[in-house]
C-alpha cells in the first residue's frame, strides 16, 4: 500500500456500525461552505451511484464478484476477484475512450454518465472486497 493509503486508513474508521453518523472534518465542513454547489452535486451524484448500484446488484448478487470463491477466507479468490474487478474496469474505461473518440452511443439506455458511475461504483466494489465487506 502507497504511503499516502497507508496514511489515510491510519487515520479513519474503516469499520463503521450500520447506524454509526460520520462527523464532518473540518475540512469538509470548509469545504462545504466555500463550494456548496459542487458539494450538493457531488452527494447527489453519490445517491445516483447508490441507486445504480443496489439495482445492478440486486440483479446480479453476491456471485457476479465472488465468482463462485471464498473471497473472506482465501487470499488467492479474493485476487481471484479484484483481477475480474480490474478487467471489468478496463471494459468501461475502453467503451468511456471510445465514447469521446467516436461521439456515438451504440448501446440504448447507457450513456456516457452510466459509465462514469460505473467506473467509479466498480472502485468502490473493489474496496469492499478488500475490506471483507462483499458479503451479506
Amino acid at each position: 500500500m502507497s504511503d499516502i493509503l497507508t496514511t489515510y486508513h491510519s487515520n479513519k474508521k474503516v469499520n463503521r456500525k450500520e447506524t454509526e453518523e460520520i462527523e464532518p472534518s473540518s475540512t469538509v465542513q470548509e469545504f462545504e461552505t466555500e463550494y456548496r454547489e459542487l458539494a450538493n452535486e457531488f452527494k447527489g451524484i453519490m445517491g445516483e451511484m447508490y441507486e445504480m448500484f443496489a439495482a445492478k446488484h440486486m440483479d446480479y448478487g453476491l456471485n457476479n464478484i465472488t465468482l463462485g470463491g471464498d473471497i473472506i477466507n482465501s487470499d488467492d479468490d479474493k485476487k481471484f476477484s479484484l483481477t475480474g474487478l480490474a478487467i471489468r474496469l478496463t471494459d468501461k474505461i475502453s467503451r468511456l475512450k471510445n465514447l469521446l473518440i467516436n461521439g456515438k452511443n451504440y448501446v440504448k439506455g447507457e450513456n456516457m454518465e452510466d459509465t462514469f458511475i460505473d467506473i467509479a461504483n466498480y472502485g468502490i466494489i473493489g474496496l469492499l472486497v478488500g475490506r471483507n465487506k462483499w458479503k451479506k
